[in-house]
């Protein structure tokens, strides 16, 4: 029951939200003061973690390589799979980023009576990946228009493309279904297939239902419950947060607060969660290292310092006992006092 505790938990934090802004002077706690908290707990723990990553020595080349590495001249070298250069990593770096390459190559095994073992092609779940990915990427920037004034040409370009296939009025963005279909596709994922449902934890799940609950709070707003909230005291807030000068004018409605309160959970729990591989994917010293073993020796930089112990020397500080044990050795024993003065 990992996944019940996640909607219980978003459930909690909706409640707290909505009950809050109910009593009077408790839209400022959650307009203004929370808002401040979860980004300065954001980029404080942002900062720490790139900082630690980026603090972690890493003296070998341990880069993933599926291709065949730079070596003599006559065999072919995979430039993207095992890079040699700093162009070709940038390169690799720059399609794994934008188009997700490793996992469009994801493939999913299956045990079957015999035993016999199957791989298949795992497209699907790229695709899951493209479509909430980009689509959460072109909420974030349109959601740029409240804080911004005048809005710039290329968000209201962006905005536009996003909603070309208008239905109704106001316009139906289509990335708002891409995030809501990408949280259930990928939340459904881990429910049905059992090996991934086995290994999925708590902090699976949750941000999956954050989100969705981020998305299902936001669409309500903007199709469903416009009459209930002010935009342009919404505007005004917003602009007055990225100013440090924020006002909260008349009652804006609960469902923003909800809205806005669950947008600060995600950005304080972001810094602590895997969703921080947002930043991992370019510390990666699997993905941003020269496959380049063969030209560089690579060598450990805090290996201590070894002082070679020739045999000779083994044989000096360990003679006597290789005698009492009958070990045969290259210098005997010299003779003891005892019997130097039995030999005169």
């Amino acid at each position: 029951m990992k996944y019940a505790f996640s909607f219980l938990a978003v459930i909690a934090l909706i409640l707290i939200a909505w009950l809050g802004s109910q009593i009077p002077g408790m839209p400022y706690l959650f307009g203004i003061a929370l808002p401040y908290l979860a980004m300065m707990i954001f980029l404080g723990g942002f900062v720490y973690r790139v900082v630690q990553w980026g603090k972690s020595p890493v003296p070998f080349s341990i880069q993933t390589t599926c291709g065949q590495g730079k070596s003599l001249d006559f065999i072919k070298h995979d430039r993207l799979e095992a890079p040699d250069t700093t162009a070709e990593v940038v390169a690799r770096m720059f399609l794994e980023i934008v188009t997700f390459r490793s996992l469009f190559r994801n493939t999913k095994s299956e045990l079957h009576d015999g035993p016999k073992i199957t791989y298949e092609s795992s497209k699907w779940l790229w695709l899951f990946a493209i479509i909430f990915h980009y689509s959460f990427l072109m909420v974030v920037i349109r959601h740029m228009r409240l804080f911004l004034d005048p809005v710039p040409f290329w968000i209201a370009w962006l905005e536009f493309g996003d909603g070309l296939f208008q239905v109704g009025a106001p316009t139906w963005y289509m990335t708002d279904i891409g995030l809501l279909a990408g949280c259930v596709l990928l939340f459904s994922r881990r429910l049905i297939t059992r090996h991934v449902r086995f290994i999925s934890l708590v902090n699976d799940y949750f941000p999956l239902v954050l989100i969705f609950a981020i998305a299902v709070t936001g669409i309500l707003m903007r199709y469903f419950l416009r009459t209930e909230i002010d935009i342009v005291n919404i505007k005004q807030l917003a602009v007055g947060l990225v100013t440090f000068s924020p006002v909260i004018g008349t009652e804006i409605g609960a469902i923003f607060y909800i809205h806005l309160f669950l947008v600060c959970v995600l950005l304080a729990y972001f810094p602590f969660s895997k969703l921080m591989h947002f930043a991992g994917v370019f510390m990666s010293p699997t993905r941003n290292m020269k496959n380049n073993t063969r030209a560089v020796r690579h060598v450990n930089p805090w290996n201590p310092k070894i002082i070679p112990h020739s045999y000779g020397g083994y044989e000096d500080e360990f003679r006597e006992f290789m005698v009492d044990s009958g070990i045969p050795v290259e210098k005997e024993l010299p003779p003891k006092k005892d019997e130097e003065k039995d030999e005169e």
